[in-house]
């Protein structure tokens, strides 16, 4: 269970954003369904490859020759 904050914030449980991919960043809609709200993350959004590689990116000034394909298969141990 979680509370509204006076701000009208409230915390995703992280049990939730780990099996959405709710990163730091990605764009929700909340949706009327009835009586109900629904919390849904809006597509085309970063997924959490895209922000690995943008951190390498940052972390190497980024001046990386390398394409996001090779920096994912160094990131999975891909030869």
């Amino acid at each position: 269970m979680s509370k509204i904050t006076s701000k009208g914030q409230v915390t995703i449980p992280k049990e939730i954003r780990e099996d959405f991919g709710f990163l730091p960043g990605t764009e929700i809609e909340f949706v009327r369904d009835g009586d109900d709200i629904r919390v849904r993350k809006l597509p085309g959004g970063r997924s959490r490859g895209d922000e690995i590689v943008e951190r390498l990116r940052r972390a190497s000034g980024g001046d990386v020759a390398m394409s996001t394909d090779e920096i994912m298969a160094l990131t999975r141990g891909e030869n």
